[in-house]
């Protein structure tokens, strides 16, 4: 059996987020469409699967580097932002994600079974989470046509 440490990052979350998006405790909220996804952001995200993907990537990340926090999570998902964009005079600074996206992927985690709060510490991966994982790093190692990655099957 393969486990998510097996496969590609991308090919997994987006496998990952596929079958989440079959199950409806993972619904879009009505505000993610307009919603940006942090103050380093412009506009909201184009993509028509944005939710389902970062939830899958909120559930990778939580499995790899758990038990985490909503603001680890969203220095992780943060990004750059620039000074004064016309001359570039101020350094470049750091700006965290949104923290009601990461909040409410967590949440919507936590109500399916697959992650669960460990006190302070953070929220940590389930077992029912880890097999599920496991299930689609398996399936996604056997459709992959790589040769690299057969030493795993």
């Amino acid at each position: 059996m393969a486990t998510l440490y097996d496969v590609p990052t991308e090919d997994l979350i987006e496998a990952l987020a596929e079958r989440l998006a079959e199950d409806e405790t993972f619904d879009e909220p009505d505000w993610a469409a307009i919603t940006k996804t942090g103050v380093g952001r412009e506009l909201p995200p184009e993509q028509e699967d944005f939710w389902p993907r970062r939830v899958a990537s909120v559930f990778r990340k939580v499995a790899v580097d758990g038990p985490v926090g909503v603001q680890r999570l969203r220095t992780a998902y943060g990004g750059s932002k620039q000074g004064s964009t016309r001359y570039r005079v101020r350094p470049e600074g750091k700006t965290d994600a949104s923290g009601k996206i990461v909040r409410t992927a967590l949440q919507q985690l936590e109500e399916a079974g697959y992650i669960h709060q460990e006190g302070s510490a953070g929220r940590a991966v389930t077992g029912e989470g880890r097999a599920l994982l496991d299930e689609v790093a398996t399936e996604l190692l056997e459709s992959l046509d790589r040769p690299e990655l057969e030493r795993y099957a």
